[in-house]
């Protein structure tokens, strides 16, 4: 009787680091900066934010290629500090938020690329219009607890697309033969994690 029950504990603590290196992680949007670069006028850069977003992160932190990624943006929560600029974005000529509400990104395959960085291959979908995109990570950091006794880490992603590639094409030309807007969008994602 005493040799089952101490194999019964033996197998529960072999399997325990298993199981915990397994976790579920929310985005905090409170914590977490969604921004996107892209150029204007041919002479400088316009920079903005999305300021809703929601997503869970699966991380095994014994086999990161085990990650998953699975980001909810609302289109509407653009935000480049210009109101009428803002408007037009979320209109036809852009993002269609009234048409298409969400963005949305779900990872595929996560490959190693260095000491603490990755490659998250993944679907974005912007308008309805579905391509593969490989997001540079750093991260995901160890976790930390915060104050109120949430375990939380963080991680930086960076990716460039080009916004034809999923029907934004508005444009104007110049007088001196440029562009209102560049075709090549800068993407960087800050996110801060808390544990389920």
């Amino acid at each position: 009787m005493k040799r089952s029950i101490l194999s019964g504990l033996i197998v529960v603590v072999l399997s325990f680091p298993v199981f915990a290196s397994e976790s579920i992680w929310q985005i905090d949007p409170d914590h977490s900066n969604l921004q996107f670069k892209i150029q204007h006028l041919t002479v400088s850069n316009v920079k903005g934010t999305f300021t809703k977003a929601k997503g869970v992160v699966n991380i095994d932190s014994q086999n990161l290629a085990d990650l998953k990624v699975d980001l909810t943006i609302d289109a509407a929560s653009i935000n480049t500090n210009h109101v009428k600029r803002d408007e037009h974005l979320r209109g036809p000529d852009f993002f269609d938020a009234a048409k298409f509400p969400m963005i949305t990104f779900v990872s595929k395959k996560v490959t190693q690329a260095g000491a603490n960085r990755l490659k998250v291959a993944g679907h974005l979908t912007i308008r309805d219009i579905t391509r593969e995109v490989v997001v540079d990570v750093e991260g995901p950091t160890l976790e930390v607890k915060d104050p109120g006794g949430n375990f939380r880490r963080g991680a930086t992603g960076t990716t460039r697309i080009n916004r034809k590639d999923f029907g934004i094409k508005w444009n104007k030309v110049l007088d001196t033969g440029g562009l209102v807007v560049g075709d090549e969008v800068d993407i960087t994602v800050e996110i801060e994690l808390v544990r389920k």
